[in-house]
C-alpha cells in the first residue's frame, strides 16, 4: 500500500508541475508564459519529479506508435501518408521541448548553483534519449537553440549533430554520477539512487546510437565493441536478470490523477476494449498450428502469449463458430489476394485482433477483443480466459513503460555480431537465445498474478519451462538449418517479441535492417510509401518560420540509408 500510495503522490506532482512549469513554454507563439513558476520559486526536486513523469509519458506515447507500425500493436490506416496528422504530435512535442527540456534547463541552473550533480545527470541521460528519440521519427529537430528565452524561433539541427550532441551529454552524465554530490534527488522513479545502474544505462544508450547510426558512422561498430568489451551496460551478466532494466513503473489509482497504464486504461473500461491487438504479432506467438491448449505444447508456441494478451472469449467467428456479420464483418469476407499466406481477420481459440491496416468501423465488440494481458500493461492473466473484464480486473494497471531491458540489450548484441563485415551467426545465436531466455524470465517473475499460470500448468505436470524451452530447440534448429536472411528474420521476430510494451526501437531495426521480411502487409494492397518518419508537428510548422514541413512521411532520417519506399522494408 505504501509503494502505491508513493506512486499516486509523485505522479499527482509530477502531472501539476508539468502543467504549472512548463505549460505552453515551447509553443513558439509565445515569448513569456506567466503561468511558469520563476527560477528562484522552484524546487530542483520537484522538477526532477516531473521530469521523471513527463519522460515516462513521452516513451509510452513514440512507443505505442512505433509498435503499431511494426505490427506489435494494431496500426489503423490504410493510407501511410493519411494515417498520422501534423497535429497528431503536437501534445508529444510539446511535453519534450516544454515539459523536458524545459524544466531540464531549469534544473540544471539551479543545480550548478547547489552542486546538485545527480539532477542534473539524469536530466543529461532524459535528455539524450529524448532527443535522438525525435530523430528517430522526425529527423532534423531543434536542440541548440531550443528553450533559449533570447529565441523565439529556434532552427533545427541536423539529426546527425543532435546525436553526436546525445552522446556527449551521456559522457558528461556518466562523469556527473561518478561525483559526489552536494544533496541527491528526493525520489528516482527509475533506479531508487543507484548511481552505478544510472552508469550502466549510459553506456547502454551509448551503444543504441552506436548501433542506430552504424549505416552512416563506419566507426559505430567499433565504438559499440569497446563498450561490450568493458562491461559496464545494461546486461553484461545475465545472471543479473531484470536487476538493471531501466522502466517506470505505474500505479492503480483511477482519478486526480489516473496513473494506471496507459494501455490498461484503454483496454480495461466499463465498455470493454477500446483498442486491438495485432493479429500478426499474435499469430506469430502462437505458433504455426494456433494450438493453445494447456496439455499440448504445439508447434512454436510462445508461452508469454498468455502474459501478453487476455483473451474475453474462447470463440472466433469464422474460425470457432461460424461467421458473424455483427461483431466481426470480416468473417464473412474472403481475404483480400495479397494476404495469401498471411493470417487474416481474426485468429481461432478467441484471440480476436485486428490486420494491420484495418480502419473499419468499430461493431459491438468491446468485451469480445483480446485485452493486453500482465505484462506490461498490468492487466489480467490469460488462466480465466473467456470472461469480460472491466476497470478494476486483473492488476489494476499497475504495470510498466520498458524503455531499456537487458533481455533487448541482448538483441543488440546480436545484431553488431551479424553486422560485422564476416557476419559472426554462432556467437549472434548465444545472444538470441540469451535474449529470449531474460525475456521469459523477466515476464514469467512479473507480478504475483502469473503464478496463477505457473499453478495452472502444474495441474498437467506441465510449466512454463517446458514451454520455453521447446521454443528455443525449435528456434536454435531453424537457426542452425536456415539461410543467412532466415536468421535475420529469427533475430527480427524474437527482439520484437522481447520488445512487446515499446515499439521505438523495433521501428528503428525495422528501418535500419529491413527485417523481418515476413511482416502482415497492409490490409489496403496500395497504402503508399511506408512512414520513414513522420510530418512535424502543426504547432512546431505553424508557429515557426524555422520550421518547414517535410514533403511526405517517405522522408528518411540521417541514419537510415536503405532504399526508398516502397519497396523497403519489404512488408509494407
Amino acid at each position: 500500500m505504501k509503494k502505491i500510495n508513493y506512486i499516486k503522490i509523485i505522479l499527482f506532482l509530477g502531472l501539476i508541475l508539468n502543467y504549472s512549469c512548463g505549460k505552453d513554454a515551447f509553443n513558439l507563439d509565445l515569448t513569456q508564459n506567466p503561468n511558469n513558476l520563476t527560477e528562484e520559486q522552484s524546487d530542483p526536486d520537484y522538477l526532477l519529479n516531473s521530469i521523471q513523469v513527463s519522460f515516462a509519458g513521452l516513451v509510452e506515447s513514440f512507443g505505442t506508435t512505433g509498435a503499431r507500425l511494426t505490427r506489435i500493436y494494431h496500426f489503423s490506416g490504410r493510407d501511410y501518408d493519411g494515417a498520422y496528422s501534423p497535429q497528431a504530435f503536437n501534445g508529444t512535442w510539446r511535453t519534450a521541448y516544454a515539459g523536458i527540456l524545459k524544466d531540464v534547463k531549469i534544473m540544471n541552473k539551479i543545480g550548478e548553483d547547489k552542486g546538485l550533480k545527480h539532477h542534473i545527470a539524469m536530466g543529461k541521460v532524459i535528455t539524450a534519449y529524448t532527443m535522438m528519440t525525435l530523430v528517430d521519427f522526425f529527423g532534423d529537430v531543434p536542440y541548440s537553440e531550443a528553450v533559449d528565452d533570447d529565441i523565439l524561433f529556434p532552427n533545427p539541427d541536423s539529426g546527425a549533430d543532435v546525436y553526436a550532441a546525445a552522446i556527449t551529454l551521456l559522457d558528461e552524465a556518466i562523469d556527473n554520477f561518478s561525483d559526489t554530490a552536494l544533496a541527491e534527488p528526493e525520489h528516482d522513479l527509475y533506479y531508487g539512487g543507484d548511481w552505478d545502474k544510472w552508469i550502466k544505462l549510459a553506456n547502454t544508450l551509448k551503444m543504441k546510437a552506436y548501433l542506430t547510426t552504424r549505416l552512416v558512422d563506419s566507426d559505430a561498430l567499433t565504438k559499440f565493441g569497446a563498450i561490450l568489451a568493458g562491461g559496464d551496460y545494461i546486461g553484461a551478466d545475465v545472471s543479473d536478470g531484470a536487476a538493471n532494466d531501466f522502466q517506470f513503473r505505474w500505479g492503480t489509482n483511477d482519478i486526480n490523477p489516473d496513473s494506471r497504464h496507459p494501455r490498461y486504461r484503454a483496454a480495461y473500461t466499463s465498455t470493454g476494449g477500446q483498442t486491438y491487438q495485432s493479429n500478426s504479432f499474435m499469430d506469430y506467438m502462437i505458433g504455426d498450428d494456433n494450438d493453445t491448449a494447456y496439455n499440448s505444447l504445439g508447434n512454436n508456441f510462445d508461452p508469454r502469449t498468455w502474459v501478453y494478451f487476455y483473451r474475453q472469449t474462447l470463440e472466433t467467428p469464422g474460425h470457432d463458430t461460424g461467421p458473424d456479420e455483427q461483431t466481426l464483418e470480416c468473417s464473412l469476407i474472403p481475404p483480400p489476394q495479397h494476404y495469401t499466406g498471411y493470417a487474416y481477420c481474426a485468429l481461432p481459440h478467441g484471440f480476436w485482433g485486428r490486420d494491420h491496416g484495418n480502419d473499419n468501423g468499430i461493431p459491438p465488440d468491446g468485451f469480445l477483443r483480446t485485452l493486453f494481458g500482465v505484462y506490461p500493461a498490468g492487466g489480467e492473466i490469460d488462466v480465466f480466459q473467456g470472461e469480460g473484464k472491466e476497470d478494476g480486473d486483473g492488476d489494476g494497471g499497475n504495470g510498466i513503460t520498458p524503455i531499456m531491458l537487458a533481455s533487448w540489450v541482448q538483441f543488440m548484441i546480436a545484431e553488431y555480431y551479424m553486422a560485422q563485415p564476416t557476419p559472426d551467426y554462432a556467437n549472434a545465436k548465444t545472444y538470441v537465445m540469451n535474449g529470449i531466455e531474460l525475456s521469459m524470465a523477466k515476464v514469467f517473475s512479473f507480478s504475483p498474478r502469473v503464478q496463477q499460470l505457473h499453478d495452472f500448468l502444474a495441474n498437467f505436470n506441465l510449466s512454463t519451462d517446458d514451454y520455453k524451452n521447446g521454443l528455443i530447440a525449435n528456434l536454435d534448429t531453424a537457426w542452425d538449418a536456415g539461410t543467412d536472411e532466415d536468421k535475420w528474420n529469427i533475430w527480427a521476430r524474437q527482439y520484437f517479441v522481447a520488445l512487446f510494451g515499446n515499439g521505438i526501437d523495433a521501428y528503428n531495426a525495422y528501418r535500419r535492417t529491413g527485417y523481418p521480411h515476413d511482416l502482415q502487409p497492409n490490409l489496403e494492397p496500395n497504402p503508399g510509401p511506408f512512414i520513414r518518419s513522420f510530418y512535424y508537428p502543426a504547432n512546431s510548422v505553424n508557429n515557426n518560420p524555422n520550421m518547414n514541413q517535410k514533403p511526405g512521411v517517405d522522408t528518411q532520417v540521417f541514419w537510415d540509408t536503405n532504399p526508398a519506399s516502397p519497396g523497403f522494408p519489404q512488408s509494407n
